[in-house]
């Protein structure tokens, strides 16, 4: 989805396969993406979201720089499980092990929060680390350039809500383009499939962003080392403290 240099701490894979043009499918909800496949009228279930009203709609099909988001409602903040997670990092860093496609938020030194995510998918993933240098709720959505050349049809920009990409919550990395950010695809968290970001329930975003803000390190490894995965994969695992 980005291309960006490898620099210490911070490496990414680039190469795009002939894939890579259906990156919209990471972040729509799946009834929207299936219609714009196909070039239909975008219609919801109330199940995956609340429709948009028709003057939205409109103006999402006909209009190549500016989508709307559509409505922002409330999202409540739900506690993930919570596991057992001797690591040594410090309170409040936030771990993420990419092959099994979990996000931890240390509590303790003996505990942490356990979120399901969806990661990168071939040629997506990286590993390092950043901080956290900024937190939006309702983000707007500004598809790079590059993308946008590979998909005429996306919009320059796509105002906050619960249609755009980056749900409820956005945890900026660093200077990249990166997210941790929240998704209405719920099918996909657990998945390979994104671009390089790391998608959450709506619900769990929001929970994130209560305990995690801008200075938080994040730390992204492809693998957690086996005296972690000891601890938090045993045979009684994942266990509420």
């Amino acid at each position: 989805m980005f291309r960006i240099a490898s620099v210490a701490l911070f490496t990414i894979a680039i190469a795009q396969p002939a894939w890579a043009d259906t990156a919209l499918e990471d972040h729509m909800p799946v009834e929207q993406w299936s219609n714009y496949r196909k070039k239909k009228p975008i219609r919801y279930r109330a199940s995956t979201a609340p429709r948009t009203s028709s003057s939205q709609s409109q103006l999402n099909q006909g209009n190549k720089k500016k989508w709307v988001g559509g409505p922002k409602p409330k999202i409540s903040a739900a506690a993930p499980s919570t596991v057992r997670f001797r690591s040594g990092y410090g309170k409040g860093t936030i771990i993420i092990d990419t092959s099994s496609r979990r996000l931890f938020y240390v509590l303790s030194s003996a505990k942490a929060y356990s979120y399901p995510i969806a990661v990168g998918r071939a040629g997506f993933q990286w590993t390092g680390q950043k901080r956290i240098t900024n937190v939006k709720s309702w983000p707007t959505w500004r598809p790079p350039a590059e993308m946008r050349k590979r998909q005429p049809k996306l919009p320059v920009v796509m105002s906050g809500g619960i249609y755009n990409p980056l749900g409820a919550k956005a945890l900026y990395l660093g200077s990249t383009l990166y997210r941790i950010h929240g998704t209405a695809n719920a099918k996909s968290i657990g998945t390979a499939s994104s671009s390089g970001c790391f998608r959450m329930h709506n619900k769990h975003v929001v929970h994130l962003a209560q305990r995690a803000g801008v200075g938080t390190r994040v730390v992204v490894l492809r693998k957690l080392p086996k005296s972690f995965a000891a601890i938090i994969r045993g045979k009684n695992c994942p266990k509420r403290i």
